[in-house]
């Protein structure tokens, strides 16, 4: 059974001939970049080659977090955090978003001390973080029925709904004007002295100065038909989900054995962090030399894979016609195959850390890819080459809970208008640089 997901009907009477602005990809990025544009009073076109939402913005642990964050994201973290209470008030729907709080705990000296220096820091952003001794720890982790040396609780973080938020906030698009085309697959850019002047897409032309490429794992091949280079290359994460029934457990745990996170209907994510399979791709290949430093700090976490990546196309180098049919056509949705092994083994481990969740049916099992930059930092950009075409994306697997400020952030940039956050640590051209001491911890 795939990743739960709201399905919207977003169905327009006309076909759309001109914009103000186009997005590229309705994922968590794409609609809240949407959002902001219509809400600046915008034309705003959202293209969406299947569903919105339906790969990795439903496919994650639905955490808004500032806790552990790199100190280039921290920033735009928080701001996150103040944005999703923002598009929840302003279009009254229901996205999940709640501060319950995020609970860290761990046996491993080395592991706490690493998070207490965070801590040291990020108290100095004013960021809400709490060391906790071993006996908090054990207090906030009676669910588990075990003592642990000490952990973190980060109060003013939260979760959200990765099943409705990105399908709700579309909705928002809507209400402040915009129009959102679902199984409409954006095909390549236009452009008119030496700038963009439309996006190509399956049903016809859209006449706009401004494109957004919000696409995902989809961005780089994207980037590469116009000759741009973003160094990209995805891992395919295996999560599961569990019926309600658990009771007295943290709303959002971290341990180093199985996150659990609760779901909106009562049931309960099943996750191991860092835990993934890397399937080999033509474009995680052309740019292997970025990502050797990544690779060599976290290859413990990262299984092999096969050729699953390869065959969905995504990253694909190859040139497509724009009178054709594109890969984002003939493949609307990527929804890979998790590994078998993996979700025995997050379940395995989920049983042994709270027996509460043992009795409790798998409900939902299914797996996603994670698309990254070499630093793990995404790229928001309205510099990459083009005069008019900005790029969002690399949100490298914590995508989710920033949405709302990497749209904002990128609506900043397309109107021109004061940044919410600096934008330096976010371009594209910093990986002409050496990556080695540049990788994200977190």
């Amino acid at each position: 059974m795939p990743a739960p997901l709201l399905h919207i009907d977003t169905a327009v009477s006309e076909f759309p001939a001109e914009a103000d602005s186009v997005v590229i990809g309705a994922g968590i990025t794409g609609t809240c970049a949407a959002y902001w544009l219509a809400r600046a009073g915008q034309r705003v076109v959202l293209l969406e080659k299947g569903r919105v939402g339906a790969e990795q913005s439903s496919r994650n642990w639905g955490w808004c977090r500032q806790q552990n964050r790199d100190a280039r994201e921290l920033p735009l973290s928080t701001r996150s955090l103040e944005l999703w209470e923002e598009i929840t008030a302003d279009t009254g729907m229901d996205l999940g978003f709640r501060r319950c709080g995020l609970l860290y705990l761990s046996e491993d000296e080395s592991e706490i001390e690493g998070w207490a220096k965070w801590g040291r820091f990020a108290r100095g952003e004013g960021v809400d973080t709490r060391m906790l001794g071993s006996a908090e720890a054990a207090e906030r982790a009676g669910a588990t029925g075990k003592g642990w040396k000490g952990g973190v609780w980060s109060p003013s973080d939260g979760i959200a709904d990765p099943s409705r938020a990105a399908p709700l906030i579309a909705q928002g698009v809507v209400r402040h004007g915009g129009v959102v085309l679902q199984s409409c697959a954006a095909r390549g850019i236009e452009t008119s002295g030496g700038a963009v002047s439309g996006v190509v897409t399956e049903r016809g032309t859209i006449r706009t100065r401004n494109a957004i490429i919000a696409g995902g794992a989809w961005a780089g091949s994207f980037l590469h038909q116009l000759g741009i280079e973003f160094p990209q290359a995805a891992v395919r994460s295996s999560i599961l989900s569990v019926a309600p029934g658990a009771e007295g457990l943290p709303p959002a745990l971290h341990t180093a054995a199985v996150s659990v996170t609760r779901r909106g209907d009562g049931g309960h994510t099943l996750a191991i962090s860092g835990r993934a399979n890397l399937d080999p791709t033509p474009g995680a290949l052309r740019g292997a030399r970025h990502f050797l430093p990544m690779f060599a700090k976290r290859w413990r976490s990262l299984a092999p894979g096969g050729l699953q990546a390869w065959r969905a196309g995504f990253e694909t180098r190859r040139i497509w016609r724009l009178d054709r049919e594109t890969p984002m056509e003939r493949m609307r949705v990527l929804d890979p195959r998790p590994s078998a092994r993996l979700l025995n083994e997050t379940l395995s481990r989920a049983h042994r850390l709270l027996p509460e969740l043992k009795p409790l049916p798998v409900q939902a099992q299914w797996a996603g890819f994670i698309d990254s930059t070499p630093d793990g930092v995404p790229v928001i950009d309205a510099d990459i080459g083009l005069p008019g075409l900005v790029l969002a994306a690399g949100l490298s697997g914590h995508g989710f809970g920033i949405g709302p400020g990497v749209g904002h952030l990128t609506a900043d940039l397309v109107l021109g208008r004061e940044p919410i956050t600096g934008t330096a640590q976010y371009r594209l051209a910093r990986f002409g640089k050496g990556q080695w001491g540049q990788v994200a911890d977190f």
